[in-house]
């Protein structure tokens, strides 16, 4: 997978929710040091936090009334592509071995799917404003047929004029003529797994490309001038150090890159990263001070360098990008999938598409639809989204929060005047905006924001 993490990727039903704390829970003990102790751990607290599950003989009525009913917001669409040449140590996201010959049939089965939702409501009704392709390792596929998927994409659905079509992908096994052949078909930005520049380290990793073919590759990429080119780093590894962090940022820096993103390690439970450790294979994994110390360091770096923080993790080199994607699900916007494993949400549900190949196509072989793990969104889902959002962003609008959720300043109030002591916010009117120490621990102020909207009562529906 290129990224460590997505949002509505084939395992957002893995990924462990930290349990409802209450807003005591989240102030800062004195005396600590805001970027690397301000919290004991992260917390993860995603927009849909709260929601309830369904009723699986409920479930396919209710995802059918959902795709018949039009939306008046834009939507961005996610394309999972569950394969992968190999299980890298860091990822908790491996479904399956990558073999050439089950290409077409699986092109097939997504391009049927696309066509067959293109004209309901939901799809057809409003403008889509970004597609993502991820997986898994979209750039596995051959040429001919990423650009048929490419091409099904922009045929079969509303997309809009500047709509960002994100292909993801790794080195290995890309080329610039499968990266030509998805230019030509449509994509407009690729984002490309790189995680580290250090060949040592890609290595241990299990990643096949040194990092001078890794540089040599964005280099060629970039010189093609036709689409936006974005990567991720990770920050955290085992063996990582500062040094080693540091060079990996002055040399994304100089790539002409633009845009990155930066991720903290997740050591995956039971995954493999998480076994070469305990059997002392691998190096402890960065502590949360070494990860926070890096962290401020690349942002301090790439500031000085002209790029521009438009996100947590994303930093930008040049105005071209614009990260509509992430910044799309961050909203809580609907977001349609495509694909086995991908996730999506509309009119306060979500639902996965079956990951299990085999599964899925019996289950469309008897006319059933091919999803899983329904839910309904949490009555707050708009007030979550839209602080997820705002702290996303670096600004958040409290009166715009308090506008969904009446009572949440008062209740937040004891938090933010905890945080803006510690410094981690800063606060002008009802405009909180965070600290580099607030930035790298959002999930816990955003955990923390919630537990105020806790203490709130749920006004508003699901806009989903």
């Amino acid at each position: 997978m290129a990224a460590t993490g997505h949002p509505h990727g084939a395992t957002q039903r893995d990924h462990p929710v930290a349990p409802t704390k209450p807003i005591e829970a989240f102030l800062v003990p004195a005396g600590r040091d805001a970027l690397t102790a301000a919290f004991s751990g992260r917390s993860f607290a995603p927009p849909w936090r709260g929601s309830t599950a369904v009723d699986p003989a409920a479930a396919e009525a209710l995802i059918e009334t959902a795709f018949a009913t039009p939306r008046d917001t834009p939507a961005v669409v996610y394309i999972h592509v569950p394969y992968c040449q190999n299980h890298c140590l860091f990822c908790g996201f491996f479904q399956n071995v990558w073999r050439p010959q089950v290409a077409d049939a699986f092109v097939d089965d997504v391009v049927a799917e696309i066509a067959a939702r293109a004209a309901t409501p939901l799809v057809a009704s409003a403008p889509i404003a970004a597609v993502y392709i991820g997986g898994g390792t979209p750039t596995a596929l051959p040429a001919d047929a990423l650009a048929r998927l490419i091409g099904a994409l922009r045929r079969h659905l509303p997309l809009a004029p500047d709509c960002e079509i994100t292909l993801e992908g790794r080195t290995y096994d890309f080329g610039l003529d499968k990266a030509e052949a998805a230019i030509a078909a449509g994509a407009n930005r690729i984002s490309l797994g790189v995680q580290s520049f250090d060949t040592a380290l890609r290595r241990r990793l299990g990643r096949k490309c040194s990092g001078e073919e890794v540089s040599a590759f964005l280099a060629a990429l970039i010189g093609l001038g036709r689409a936006r080119v974005v990567c991720d780093l990770i920050y955290g590894l085992p063996g990582q150090t500062a040094e080693v962090w540091a060079r990996d940022i002055e040399t994304v820096a100089a790539t002409g890159i633009d845009g990155v993103t930066l991720y903290a390690l997740n050591v995956w439970r039971g995954g493999p990263m998480a076994q070469a450790i305990d059997t002392g294979k691998l190096p402890p994994a960065g502590s949360l001070a070494a990860q926070a110390r890096a962290y401020a360091d690349s942002v301090a770096r790439l500031t000085r360098h002209g790029w521009r923080q438009v996100a947590q993790s994303h930093l930008v080199r040049s105005g071209r990008e614009r990260n509509v994607y992430n910044g799309g699900v961050k909203r809580g916007l609907p977001c349609l999938p495509f694909g086995p494993g991908a996730g999506g949400q509309a009119h306060g549900l979500r639902w996965r598409n079956v990951i299990e190949i085999a599964r899925r196509r019996a289950m469309q072989a008897e006319g059933r639809a091919a999803i899983e793990g329904v839910s309904r969104t949490p009555p707050r889902f708009a007030a979550q989204a839209a602080v997820t959002a705002g702290l996303e962003a670096g600004a958040l609008d409290l009166a715009a929060v308090e506008a969904l959720a009446p009572g949440f300043r008062a209740a937040a109030a004891p938090l933010i005047e905890n945080w803006h002591a510690a410094g981690l916010v800063t606060v002008a009117g009802s405009r909180l905006a965070t600290t580099t120490a607030g930035a790298f621990w959002i999930t816990n102020l955003t955990g923390g924001l919630y537990a105020a909207l806790d203490r709130t009562a749920p006004t508003q529906e699901s806009p989903a």
